[in-house]
C-alpha cells in the first residue's frame, strides 16, 4: 500500500511536469528528441542481449529526480544550461515512457496499476497553479518519496546472486551505453542537419554527461517491471541490472561533467 501510494503521487508530479515543460514547446523541441534517441537505442540494445524477454522497456525511462541529484553534487560548477537540458530531457523521457506504458503493455495494466501511474499523471497534467506544486512536490519526490520506494521495491530486494544473468547485463548495457549514444547522436545529428540548435551556453561535450546522467533510472522502470513481469527471477535481474546501471551511469556522468572545462563556469 505505501508503493503505490509513494507512485501515485510520482506520477502526480510527472503529469505537472509535463504540463510545465510544454509551455515551453520550443525549449522542448531538441530535449525531447535527443530523449527519443535515448529510449529508442537502450530498448534495442535490450532486445538484441535478452531476446525473447518483455522488460525492453525498463531500459527507457530516466529518473528525472535522480540524475538531478546527482547533478547537484558538483554544485556551482556545472552550467546551468545542463541543469535545464537534463529537466526537459528527462520529463519529455516520462511523457514517452508513459505512452509506452498505455501502447504496449495497456494489457498487462490492471486497474489499480492504471489509476496510480496514467491516472495520476493524468491529474497533476490538469491540476492548476503548476509552479507551486513543483516548487513544493520536487524536494518531497527528490528526498522523501524515491528514496522510500527504492528502498522498498529495489534495495530491500537485491539478490547479487543473478547479477551475471542475461537480463542484468542486457539493463546494465542498455543504460549505460545506450542512453549516452543515444542521446548523443541525435543531439549532434539535429544541430548538424537541422536548424535545432543547443542552447547558446551549452556544448556537445555536455550532452554526452547529461547522457551519462540520463542512465539513471530506477522509479518509473521498477513500475513498468512490475506491471508487465510475471515471474520473479526476471524482476530480480531487472532490479539488478538498474542498480548497477545507476550507480555506473551516475558516476561516469559526474566525471565526465567535471572533467571537461566546458562543464565549468
Amino acid at each position: 500500500m505505501i508503493s503505490e501510494v509513494l507512485t501515485f503521487i510520482f506520477f502526480i508530479l510527472i503529469g505537472l511536469e509535463i504540463r510545465e515543460g510544454l509551455e515551453r514547446p520550443k525549449q522542448v523541441i531538441l530535449p525531447a528528441l535527443c530523449a527519443l534517441g535515448g529510449m529508442v537505442l537502450p530498448a534495442i540494445i535490450f532486445t538484441v542481449l535478452a531476446s525473447g524477454s518483455s522488460a525492453w522497456a525498463v531500459a527507457m525511462p530516466t529518473d528525472v529526480a535522480l540524475a538531478i541529484g546527482a547533478l547537484s553534487i558538483l554544485g556551482k560548477r556545472v552550467n546551468p544550461a545542463v541543469r535545464l537540458f537534463l529537466l526537459t530531457l528527462a520529463v519529455a523521457d516520462d511523457f514517452f515512457s508513459l505512452a509506452v506504458i498505455g501502447i504496449f503493455f495497456r494489457q498487462d495494466l490492471h486497474l489499480a496499476s492504471a489509476i496510480y501511474t496514467l491516472g495520476a499523471a493524468a491529474i497533476g497534467f490538469m491540476l492548476p497553479k503548476r509552479e507551486v506544486l513543483i516548487k513544493y512536490l520536487s524536494p518531497v519526490a527528490t528526498f522523501a518519496i524515491i528514496p522510500i520506494y527504492i528502498f522498498i521495491n529495489l534495495l530491500t530486494k537485491l539478490d547479487f546472486s543473478v547479477s551475471t544473468e542475461k537480463i542484468s547485463v542486457a539493463v546494465v548495457a542498455a543504460r549505460v551505453i545506450g542512453k549516452v549514444v543515444g542521446i548523443s547522436l541525435v543531439a549532434y545529428l539535429a544541430t548538424r542537419f537541422t536548424q535545432l540548435r543547443l542552447p547558446q551556453s551549452l556544448d556537445l561535450k555536455e550532452v554526452v554527461g547529461i547522457g551519462f546522467l540520463a542512465g539513471m533510472g530506477l522509479t518509473v522502470s521498477i513500475v513498468i517491471a512490475e506491471i508487465t513481469l510475471h515471474t520473479d527471477s526476471e524482476l530480480a535481474q531487472v532490479r539488478m541490472g538498474l542498480f548497477f546501471a545507476a550507480l555506473i551511469s551516475g558516476a561516469l556522468g559526474l566525471v565526465w561533467l567535471k572533467r571537461f572545462p566546458a562543464s565549468l563556469q
